[in-house]
Protein backbone atom coordinates (compact mmCIF):
# COMPACT_ATOMS: atom_id res chain seq x y z
CA UNK A 1 0.00 0.00 0.00
CA UNK A 2 1.08 3.47 -0.71
CA UNK A 3 0.49 5.57 1.99
CA UNK A 4 0.96 8.90 0.07
CA UNK A 5 -1.15 7.97 -2.85
CA UNK A 6 -3.88 7.13 -0.20
CA UNK A 7 -3.95 9.78 1.58
CA UNK A 8 -3.75 12.27 -1.52
CA UNK A 9 -2.22 15.04 0.69
CA UNK A 10 0.84 16.87 -0.59
CA UNK A 11 1.69 18.23 2.54
CA UNK A 12 2.36 15.02 4.31
CA UNK A 13 4.58 14.01 1.57
CA UNK A 14 6.41 17.69 1.83
CA UNK A 15 6.86 16.60 5.87
CA UNK A 16 8.12 13.13 4.77
CA UNK A 17 10.61 15.11 2.70
CA UNK A 18 11.85 17.11 5.50
CA UNK A 19 11.78 13.68 8.20
CA UNK A 20 14.13 12.10 6.04
CA UNK A 21 17.79 13.94 6.98
CA UNK A 22 16.88 13.73 10.29
CA UNK A 23 15.94 10.20 10.91
CA UNK A 24 19.36 9.35 8.98
CA UNK A 25 21.21 12.20 11.37
CA UNK A 26 19.62 10.88 14.30
CA UNK A 27 21.74 7.35 14.18
CA UNK A 28 24.71 8.80 12.92
CA UNK A 29 27.94 8.66 15.63
CA UNK A 30 31.01 9.71 13.78
CA UNK A 31 32.05 5.81 13.74
CA UNK A 32 32.19 4.46 10.28
CA UNK A 33 31.32 0.63 11.00
CA UNK A 34 28.61 1.67 13.24
CA UNK A 35 27.27 4.32 11.00
CA UNK A 36 26.48 2.22 8.19
CA UNK A 37 24.68 -0.75 9.86
CA UNK A 38 22.66 1.97 11.88
CA UNK A 39 21.98 3.58 8.52
CA UNK A 40 21.56 0.33 6.25
CA UNK A 41 17.31 -0.02 6.53
CA UNK A 42 16.97 4.01 6.64
CA UNK A 43 19.34 4.36 3.70
CA UNK A 44 17.02 1.33 1.96
CA UNK A 45 13.31 3.15 2.22
CA UNK A 46 10.22 2.19 3.42
CA UNK A 47 6.70 3.23 3.88
CA UNK A 48 7.01 5.42 6.84
CA UNK A 49 3.81 4.44 7.71
CA UNK A 50 4.36 5.14 11.39
CA UNK A 51 5.41 8.57 10.82
CA UNK A 52 2.93 9.35 8.91
CA UNK A 53 0.28 8.46 11.39
CA UNK A 54 2.35 10.91 13.95
CA UNK A 55 2.44 13.86 11.39
CA UNK A 56 -1.34 13.28 10.57
CA UNK A 57 -2.06 13.48 14.13
CA UNK A 58 0.21 16.46 15.11
CA UNK A 59 -1.66 18.88 12.54
CA UNK A 60 -5.18 17.77 13.12
CA UNK A 61 -5.58 20.52 14.45
CA UNK A 62 -5.15 22.44 11.30
CA UNK A 63 -1.78 22.81 11.79
CA UNK A 64 -0.02 23.29 8.11
CA UNK A 65 3.39 22.35 8.06
CA UNK A 66 4.57 19.90 11.09
CA UNK A 67 6.75 21.63 13.46
CA UNK A 68 10.05 20.19 14.76
CA UNK A 69 9.10 18.66 17.89
CA UNK A 70 6.28 17.06 15.42
CA UNK A 71 9.12 15.43 13.32
CA UNK A 72 11.39 14.49 15.95
CA UNK A 73 8.56 12.88 17.53
CA UNK A 74 7.99 11.06 14.20
CA UNK A 75 11.81 9.99 13.97
CA UNK A 76 11.54 8.75 17.66
CA UNK A 77 8.71 6.08 16.80
CA UNK A 78 10.40 5.03 13.18
CA UNK A 79 12.90 4.17 14.62
CA UNK A 80 11.50 2.02 17.42
CA UNK A 81 9.79 -0.39 14.50
CA UNK A 82 13.72 -0.14 12.31
CA UNK A 83 14.86 -1.45 16.15
CA UNK A 84 12.41 -4.40 15.68
CA UNK A 85 13.00 -5.12 12.29
CA UNK A 86 16.60 -5.84 13.20
CA UNK A 87 15.55 -7.77 15.91
CA UNK A 88 12.69 -9.97 14.39
CA UNK A 89 15.35 -10.93 11.39
CA UNK A 90 18.41 -11.93 13.76
CA UNK A 91 15.18 -14.14 15.24
CA UNK A 92 13.94 -14.81 11.62
CA UNK A 93 17.14 -15.89 10.11
CA UNK A 94 15.82 -13.23 7.22
CA UNK A 95 18.19 -12.61 4.68
CA UNK A 96 16.57 -10.10 2.81
CA UNK A 97 14.41 -6.74 4.42
CA UNK A 98 13.17 -4.09 1.56
CA UNK A 99 14.79 -5.57 -1.20
CA UNK A 100 18.29 -4.81 0.30
CA UNK A 101 20.33 -7.74 2.66
CA UNK A 102 18.74 -7.92 5.96
CA UNK A 103 21.35 -6.60 8.89
CA UNK A 104 22.32 -10.30 10.44
CA UNK A 105 22.58 -11.55 7.06
CA UNK A 106 25.46 -8.85 6.10
CA UNK A 107 26.49 -7.66 9.61
CA UNK A 108 25.93 -10.78 12.14
CA UNK A 109 23.65 -11.34 14.50
CA UNK A 110 25.50 -9.99 17.20
CA UNK A 111 26.52 -7.01 15.53
CA UNK A 112 22.12 -6.45 14.18
CA UNK A 113 20.97 -6.91 18.03
CA UNK A 114 23.62 -4.64 19.26
CA UNK A 115 22.94 -1.98 16.48
CA UNK A 116 18.68 -2.40 17.25
CA UNK A 117 19.30 -1.78 21.27
CA UNK A 118 21.18 1.31 19.84
CA UNK A 119 18.37 2.50 17.78
CA UNK A 120 16.11 1.68 20.70
CA UNK A 121 18.58 4.16 22.88
CA UNK A 122 18.65 7.17 20.42
CA UNK A 123 14.72 6.37 20.38
CA UNK A 124 14.03 7.40 23.76
CA UNK A 125 16.89 10.07 23.89
CA UNK A 126 14.61 11.91 21.79
CA UNK A 127 11.65 11.17 23.34
CA UNK A 128 12.97 12.20 26.74
CA UNK A 129 13.78 15.86 25.00
CA UNK A 130 9.90 16.04 23.60
CA UNK A 131 8.97 15.72 27.65
CA UNK A 132 8.67 13.35 30.52
CA UNK A 133 4.91 12.47 29.18
CA UNK A 134 6.22 11.43 25.71
CA UNK A 135 9.38 9.60 27.14
CA UNK A 136 7.10 7.57 29.71
CA UNK A 137 4.19 6.93 26.82
CA UNK A 138 7.62 5.56 24.36
CA UNK A 139 9.07 3.34 27.00
CA UNK A 140 5.55 1.48 27.74
CA UNK A 141 5.20 1.27 24.62
CA UNK A 142 8.38 -0.88 24.36
CA UNK A 143 6.99 -2.99 26.87
CA UNK A 144 4.02 -3.59 24.59
CA UNK A 145 5.81 -4.63 21.93
CA UNK A 146 7.88 -7.53 24.26
CA UNK A 147 5.03 -8.58 25.59
CA UNK A 148 3.42 -9.11 22.61
CA UNK A 149 6.48 -10.96 20.38
CA UNK A 150 7.05 -13.13 23.40
CA UNK A 151 2.95 -13.93 23.37
CA UNK A 152 3.59 -14.92 19.71
CA UNK A 153 6.85 -16.75 20.12
CA UNK A 154 5.00 -19.17 23.55
CA UNK A 155 2.19 -19.87 21.03
CA UNK A 156 4.26 -21.13 18.00
CA UNK A 157 2.82 -24.39 16.50
CA UNK A 158 0.10 -24.13 19.24
CA UNK A 159 -3.12 -25.36 17.34
CA UNK A 160 -5.58 -24.51 20.32
CA UNK A 161 -4.19 -21.22 20.14
CA UNK A 162 -7.18 -18.43 20.63
CA UNK A 163 -8.92 -15.56 19.26
CA UNK A 164 -8.06 -14.26 22.55
CA UNK A 165 -4.42 -14.79 21.94
CA UNK A 166 -3.92 -13.95 18.80
CA UNK A 167 -5.51 -10.44 19.19
CA UNK A 168 -3.65 -9.65 22.86
CA UNK A 169 -0.25 -10.95 20.86
CA UNK A 170 -1.09 -8.53 17.80
CA UNK A 171 -1.86 -5.61 20.38
CA UNK A 172 1.22 -5.15 21.77
CA UNK A 173 3.62 -6.49 19.00
CA UNK A 174 1.89 -4.42 15.91
CA UNK A 175 -1.35 -2.26 16.95
CA UNK A 176 0.45 -0.37 20.34
CA UNK A 177 3.41 1.11 18.59
CA UNK A 178 0.69 2.64 15.75
CA UNK A 179 -1.44 3.85 18.58
CA UNK A 180 1.68 5.73 20.04
CA UNK A 181 2.64 7.03 16.78
CA UNK A 182 -0.90 9.18 16.83
CA UNK A 183 -0.27 9.84 20.38
CA UNK A 184 2.67 11.29 20.38
CA UNK A 185 1.84 13.41 17.44
CA UNK A 186 -1.11 14.69 19.03
CA UNK A 187 0.77 15.85 22.18
CA UNK A 188 2.77 17.45 19.61
CA UNK A 189 0.57 18.92 18.25
CA UNK A 190 -0.75 20.34 21.33
CA UNK A 191 -4.52 18.76 20.88
CA UNK A 192 -6.72 18.51 23.33
CA UNK A 193 -6.66 15.13 25.88
CA UNK A 194 -10.16 14.37 24.18
CA UNK A 195 -9.16 14.53 20.69
CA UNK A 196 -5.83 12.78 22.02
CA UNK A 197 -7.01 9.99 23.25
CA UNK A 198 -9.50 9.62 20.04
CA UNK A 199 -6.28 9.19 17.96
CA UNK A 200 -4.61 7.15 20.10
CA UNK A 201 -7.94 5.00 19.46
CA UNK A 202 -7.64 5.47 15.98
CA UNK A 203 -3.86 4.35 16.09
CA UNK A 204 -4.58 1.23 17.55
CA UNK A 205 -7.70 -0.21 15.66
CA UNK A 206 -5.83 0.86 12.16
CA UNK A 207 -2.37 -1.30 13.63
CA UNK A 208 -5.09 -4.03 14.42
CA UNK A 209 -6.90 -3.70 10.53
CA UNK A 210 -3.02 -2.97 9.26
CA UNK A 211 -2.30 -7.10 11.04
CA UNK A 212 -5.09 -8.22 9.69
CA UNK A 213 -4.88 -7.87 6.45
CA UNK A 214 -0.78 -8.96 6.24
CA UNK A 215 -2.14 -12.09 7.94
CA UNK A 216 -4.87 -12.79 5.28
CA UNK A 217 -2.22 -11.94 2.55
CA UNK A 218 0.49 -14.45 3.74
CA UNK A 219 -2.57 -16.70 2.94
CA UNK A 220 -3.68 -15.20 -0.25
CA UNK A 221 -1.02 -12.94 -1.61
CA UNK A 222 1.64 -14.57 -3.92
CA UNK A 223 5.37 -14.04 -3.79
CA UNK A 224 5.35 -11.07 -6.25
CA UNK A 225 3.10 -9.08 -3.95
CA UNK A 226 4.52 -10.26 -0.78
CA UNK A 227 8.31 -9.67 -1.29
CA UNK A 228 7.99 -13.64 0.45
CA UNK A 229 6.94 -16.93 0.10
CA UNK A 230 3.01 -17.03 1.06
CA UNK A 231 2.21 -19.59 3.78
CA UNK A 232 5.55 -18.62 5.56
CA UNK A 233 3.57 -17.73 9.00
CA UNK A 234 1.93 -21.14 8.63
CA UNK A 235 5.19 -23.20 7.94
CA UNK A 236 6.71 -21.28 10.76
CA UNK A 237 4.11 -22.02 13.52
CA UNK A 238 2.40 -18.75 13.27
CA UNK A 239 -1.25 -19.89 13.58
CA UNK A 240 -2.55 -15.89 12.77
CA UNK A 241 -6.75 -15.50 12.75
CA UNK A 242 -7.67 -16.77 9.31
CA UNK A 243 -5.78 -19.88 10.33
CA UNK A 244 -7.81 -20.24 13.20
CA UNK A 245 -10.89 -19.29 11.98
CA UNK A 246 -10.50 -22.08 9.81
CA UNK A 247 -9.91 -24.45 12.43
CA UNK A 248 -13.17 -23.39 13.63
CA UNK A 249 -14.82 -24.38 10.17
CA UNK A 250 -15.45 -28.41 10.76
CA UNK A 251 -14.77 -29.57 6.60
CA UNK A 252 -11.61 -27.57 6.84
CA UNK A 253 -10.90 -28.19 10.10
CA UNK A 254 -10.70 -31.87 9.26
CA UNK A 255 -7.91 -31.37 6.81
CA UNK A 256 -5.59 -29.01 8.10
CA UNK A 257 -5.37 -29.60 12.10
CA UNK A 258 -3.18 -33.18 11.38
CA UNK A 259 -0.87 -30.92 9.21
CA UNK A 260 -0.36 -28.19 12.24
CA UNK A 261 1.92 -28.50 15.06
CA UNK A 262 5.37 -29.22 13.44
CA UNK A 263 7.66 -27.34 10.94
CA UNK A 264 5.84 -27.72 7.34
CA UNK A 265 8.32 -28.55 4.32
CA UNK A 266 7.03 -26.67 0.64
CA UNK A 267 4.08 -29.50 -0.03
CA UNK A 268 2.77 -29.49 3.49
CA UNK A 269 3.15 -25.28 3.63
CA UNK A 270 0.99 -25.41 -0.05
CA UNK A 271 -1.47 -27.54 1.49
CA UNK A 272 -2.09 -26.20 4.37
CA UNK A 273 -2.42 -22.48 2.79
CA UNK A 274 -4.85 -23.92 0.08
CA UNK A 275 -6.80 -25.17 2.48
CA UNK A 276 -7.32 -22.20 5.09
CA UNK A 277 -7.41 -19.88 1.68
CA UNK A 278 -10.78 -21.81 0.43
CA UNK A 279 -12.11 -22.00 3.90
CA UNK A 280 -14.42 -19.79 5.68
CA UNK A 281 -11.67 -18.49 7.71
CA UNK A 282 -10.48 -15.75 4.99
CA UNK A 283 -14.06 -14.15 4.83
CA UNK A 284 -14.21 -13.90 8.70
CA UNK A 285 -10.86 -12.48 9.06
CA UNK A 286 -11.56 -9.91 6.59
CA UNK A 287 -15.10 -9.24 8.36
CA UNK A 288 -12.86 -9.07 11.75
CA UNK A 289 -10.94 -6.38 9.85
CA UNK A 290 -13.92 -4.39 8.74
CA UNK A 291 -15.06 -4.04 12.28
CA UNK A 292 -12.03 -2.57 13.28
CA UNK A 293 -12.09 -0.14 10.52
CA UNK A 294 -15.45 0.74 11.64
CA UNK A 295 -14.00 1.90 14.78
CA UNK A 296 -11.41 3.59 13.37
CA UNK A 297 -13.94 5.74 11.33
CA UNK A 298 -16.06 6.27 14.76
CA UNK A 299 -12.54 7.62 16.45
CA UNK A 300 -11.80 9.73 13.48
CA UNK A 301 -14.62 11.34 13.76
CA UNK A 302 -13.42 13.14 16.90
CA UNK A 303 -10.91 15.09 14.69
CA UNK A 304 -11.30 18.91 14.48
CA UNK A 305 -10.26 19.55 11.13
CA UNK A 306 -12.77 17.85 8.51
CA UNK A 307 -10.46 17.23 5.22
CA UNK A 308 -7.97 15.74 8.06
CA UNK A 309 -10.90 13.52 9.13
CA UNK A 310 -11.41 12.13 5.32
CA UNK A 311 -8.06 11.44 5.11
CA UNK A 312 -7.95 9.31 8.26
CA UNK A 313 -11.05 7.41 7.25
CA UNK A 314 -9.86 6.81 3.84
CA UNK A 315 -6.60 5.80 5.48
CA UNK A 316 -8.30 2.88 7.70
CA UNK A 317 -10.37 2.00 4.86
CA UNK A 318 -7.80 1.71 1.97
CA UNK A 319 -6.17 -0.85 4.05
CA UNK A 320 -8.93 -3.33 3.42
CA UNK A 321 -8.98 -2.86 -0.46
CA UNK A 322 -8.30 -5.30 -3.14
CA UNK A 323 -9.46 -8.11 -0.03
CA UNK A 324 -12.20 -10.50 -1.04
CA UNK A 325 -15.67 -8.58 -0.06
Amino acid sequence: MNVIEALSLPTIETDLQRLEPLLAESVVTGDGFLDEVTTHLIAAGGKRLRPVLTLLAATAGGRVRASEADLLGAVSVELVHLASLYHDDVMDEATIRRSVDSVNSRFGNLVAIVAGDYLLARSAEIAAGLGTEIAGLLASTLGELCQGQIAEVRAAFQVNRTRDQYRAAIEGKTAALMATSCRIGALTGDLPRSQVDALTTFGRCFGMIFQVRDDVLDVIGSEADLGKPPGQDLAEGVYTLPVLLALEDGEAAAELRPLLGRPLGLPEREKARSIVASSSGIPAAILAGRRYADKAVEAAEACPEPLLTGVLVRLARSLLDGLPA
